[in-house]
């Protein structure tokens, strides 16, 4: 039996689905034209590009390198940098579900209701930076999640069928960009392909300076990487501060972390029992 054919709609011509992922696909193309001169800014605009497509305030793309750690690849503004950065201090929020379930996540209302019970530390820090709903979309194939594609508004309300559609078709785009990290437009050369490794590295820079802070912690505190991620973000909650922050603080030796009272009881209670 032949394939079958997708669904024609009244008239003929190409069918709405097809005409949606296009539009998204020439969209963000566009978005990558305007910047062929400088590469440096493809990501921002990316994400810039993403936020126009749909009823929302701003969008971010963040890259999950490992349990726990993560990096923000492009945000459209300085809110929606800010919001991934929280997400990845507080260690919670719809993009660490969306990550952990590789299914997309709607907080439609974060001032109210089951988001704020779901995510009470994040609901309040994000309402107060003036977000009132977030969607985070999983980035990945094969049920396997990369990252994230963070959607953030100024006005608490989900998204209607035709938007989600959409925004999981911007989603693919996304992924797709990521997955095969070239530039979005034709013609280019070395110095294009240079500079697209260029932000690529920069976006791993946080990455790797919480993982070099993440170890040095771990033997001044004799823990685990996940109980010293844990410290670490505990203290950047406590000062106001961001995780990376925390972590330049950690690698500049401006700070060092010791043995909390429980830690030594259980530092001790350790040696008891190899005694």
């Amino acid at each position: 039996m032949p394939p079958e054919q997708p669904e024609q709609p009244d008239g003929g011509g190409t069918p709405p689905d097809v005409r949606g992922r296009l539009h998204v696909s020439d969209a963000l193309a566009a978005a990558a034209r305007e910047v062929r001169n400088d590469p440096q800014r493809m990501p921002e605009a990316l994400c810039a590009a993403c936020a126009r497509l749909l009823p929302v305030t701003g969008a971010s793309v963040s890259i999950s390198g490992g349990r726990g750690i993560q990096m923000t690849w492009c945000a459209s503004d300085r809110v929606a940098a800010r919001l991934a950065e929280l997400q990845y201090t507080l260690g919670d929020g719809p993009c660490h579900t969306a990550l952990e379930q590789s299914a997309p996540v709607i907080a439609a209302d974060l001032t109210g209701g089951r988001d704020t019970r779901r995510w009470p530390v994040f609901a309040h820090e994000a309402a107060g930076m003036g977000v009132l709903a977030v969607f985070s979309l999983p980035l990945g194939v094969s049920g396997a999640a990369v990252g994230t594609l963070d959607l953030y508004c100024d006005q608490a309300g989900g998204l209607s069928e035709p938007d989600l559609r959409t925004a999981l078709w911007v989603r693919d785009a996304v992924t797709y960009a990521l997955m095969s990290m070239q530039p979005a437009y034709d013609g280019a050369d070395d110095e294009v392909e240079e500079a697209v490794a260029s932000w690529v590295e920069a976006s791993e820079a946080d990455h790797t300076e919480v993982h070099q802070a993440v170890g040095m912690v771990m033997v001044q505190i004799d823990a685990d990487p996940e109980q010293a991620l844990d410290r670490m973000r505990a203290r950047a909650f406590a000062e106001g501060l961001t995780v990376s922050q925390v972590a330049r603080d950690v690698l500049a030796r401006r700070r060092r972390f010791q043995l909390e009272p429980d830690d030594r009881d259980d530092e001790q209670g350790r040696d008891g029992d190899r005694s």
